[in-house]
């Protein structure tokens, strides 16, 4: 099975990172190494990341787009898995990415929000996945930066992430869909936080809806202390 290394942009993340670093220490299939880009943190998001084993690079230009662009060119494992500063991979995340990763170029999966009632989160979960699928159906796979994982010579090969200011992990994943095939893993899950929705469900429907017809502008406010990533 393929080596991973797997990246995680962060921006003031010291609260959610280390459940994020746990959860990849508990992976089944244990990582090659972990990356944090730091994108100029103002807390201990660093001190975090180094005491739980990751190597830590720091971005100084603003930006989650040239901060997984960073993270990218700096991984030495065959494949690249990414995920955000706030999301929990299952313990099986890496082992089915692993196991789907021969003959693809790139690899994504379901997610749903953690922190909220039972009963919300798997309403998150079936309505990302029935969305996922309406996006495989007309032909644009809909790969998200917290769980997706691609060759990391097809992403170089393809470009790299644009940059944008948002939506630059999907418009990755198209891009290396041009050049071999990419897979929808049912079972490598991840949670990632409600925080998302702290404005609201509406606008946060809203920007996602701007961001699927092309806009890549604003996903999230780039005030001190908002997270810059995904």
């Amino acid at each position: 099975m393929p080596g991973f290394t797997v990246v995680i942009p962060a921006r003031n993340e010291e609260v959610y990172l280390p459940l994020t670093l746990r959860a990849l220490a508990g992976q089944r299939h244990a990582p090659d190494e972990v990356i944090v880009v730091d994108n100029r943190s103002t807390d201990r998001t660093v001190e975090v990341a180094r005491a739980w084993g990751a190597t830590v690079l720091r971005c100084e230009v603003p930006g989650v787009a040239r901060t997984r662009q960073m993270g990218l060119e700096a991984a030495r494992s065959e494949w690249v898995a990414t995920t955000d500063a706030d999301s929990l991979p299952s313990p099986q995340w890496l082992e089915k990415l692993s196991e789907a990763a021969p003959g693809r170029a790139a690899l994504y999966g379901p997610m749903r929000f953690c922190g909220v009632a039972p009963h919300w989160s798997r309403l998150s979960g079936a309505g990302y996945s029935a969305f996922l699928h309406a996006c495989r159906i007309v032909g644009k796979p809909n790969l998200a930066g917290a769980n997706m994982a691609y060759s990391r010579g097809a992403a170089l090969l393809a470009g790299g992430y644009p940059d944008v200011e948002a939506y630059e992990d999907v418009i990755l994943g198209q891009e290396i869909a041009r050049l071999g095939e990419v897979a929808f893993v049912p079972g490598a899950l991840v949670e990632t936080s409600a925080r998302r929705l702290e404005r609201g469900l509406l606008p946060f429907a809203w920007q996602q809806l701007r961001n699927i017809t092309g806009h890549t502008r604003g996903y999230f406010a780039e005030s001190e202390g908002a997270r810059p990533e995904r």
